[in-house]
């Protein structure tokens, strides 16, 4: 029997022999790094809380993660024109016994077993419009092109700045990068207009990191983005996580399989709600997992980590899945929690 980590590695190469459904993030911990831990961000039910970005977040209850607060008062970026006035890039120098303490917690994550995932976000489009507000950054793509272009190429260079401590002092063996580009049924951008933002900025970023010792790159974005696979692909991708139902995943599968994977699926509107009941994430897996089959797929969660909204949801539906791999594979669930690392929500 594979661990978790040899099982996703079979799952998402071309040609590989995976010997069981991959169970969500079984196989990839989550792992911080100096700058996820100095910069303030809101815990569940903490509102205004100011990161050192000086973009303001609030963690409602009953929602999947913290989002930006843009009352004018406290949009960062107040003219475009003029946005190196208001962006500032925090600091990326640490004292070493910061690197230490991180560095601690990748070594008690044993490798065998779990991917150790840097944790890396917002990404460069999120960042965009955390400083500037969803609408006026859409807006000042199309009518501000030359100041979005260089507003992406100084959060392209920060964001090589933190790779570069991130490979020198942790050696993580994947990157985990959030950077949503789309909504349930659409990107955010036309796939033209997002190569001439991003494709060169993440062909830098992933090579980068590729290039200095980490194996895999995942991204998420809980979006539909089927159009943008061809990109992912040119970027170095080798999973696009958070794939909604709309992307199709069967078809994209069936063209793309050989060179990127999916994980996902399992929205959060289908399973994570008031009332919730382990039968219907029982049969939401299942169906998800008659579509999309074993290779090239990772059946998810569809969120940007392990855990859900509503408590006991993310559980249910590894139960489902073990119990799905007992019955097609043999393995029972307490063999399959032998070969994972712990579960643990998020960090």
């Amino acid at each position: 029997m594979l661990t978790a980590k040899q099982n996703m590695i079979e799952c998402i190469k071309a040609g590989g022999s995976p010997d069981r459904f991959v169970n969500q993030y079984e196989a990839i911990r989550l792992l911080p790094h100096p700058f996820m831990m100095t910069s303030s961000q809101p815990q569940k039910g903490q509102l205004n809380v100011v990161n050192a970005w000086g973009v303001t977040n609030s963690f409602p209850e009953n929602t999947p993660g913290s989002f930006p607060v843009h009352t004018p008062d406290k949009i960062v970026v107040k003219d475009i024109e003029n946005w190196r006035d208001y962006v500032k890039a925090p600091s990326l120098t640490f004292p070493q016994e910061l690197w230490d303490q991180c560095k601690a917690i990748y070594d008690a994550v044993d490798g065998t077993k779990a991917f150790k995932a840097t944790f890396v976000a917002p990404g460069l489009f999120e960042q965009t419009h955390h400083l500037c507000e969803m609408v006026n950054a859409l807006y000042y793509y199309i009518d501000y092109e030359d100041e979005m272009h260089d507003l992406i190429k100084y959060l392209t260079e920060w964001e090589l700045k933190l790779a570069e401590g991130i490979c020198e002092h942790l050696h993580p063996d994947m990157i985990f990068h959030h950077d949503d580009w789309g909504s349930h049924d659409s990107t955010f951008l036309s796939p033209t207009m997002f190569e001439d933002y991003f494709l060169d900025s993440y062909k830098e970023i992933y090579g980068y990191y590729k290039n200095h010792g980490v194996d895999y790159i995942v991204h998420h974005s809980d979006s539909y983005a089927a159009t943008l696979v061809p990109d992912m692909i040119d970027m170095g991708i080798d999973v696009y996580q958070g794939c909604m139902k709309t992307n199709n995943i069967p078809e994209l599968i069936k063209k793309y399989g050989d060179k990127i994977s999916f994980m996902g699926v399992i929205e959060n509107a289908f399973v994570d709600h008031e009332g919730w009941t382990d039968e219907e994430c029982e049969k939401v897996v299942r169906e998800t997992i008659d579509e999309c089959g074993i290779h090239s797929f990772i059946p998810c969660i569809a969120q940007g980590g392990p855990g859900s909204v509503y408590p006991g949801v993310y559980l249910s539906l590894s139960s489902a899945i073990n119990k799905v791999n007992q019955e097609r594979f043999g393995f029972t669930p307490e063999q399959q929690e032998a070969m994972r690392m712990p579960h643990e929500i998020m960090f």
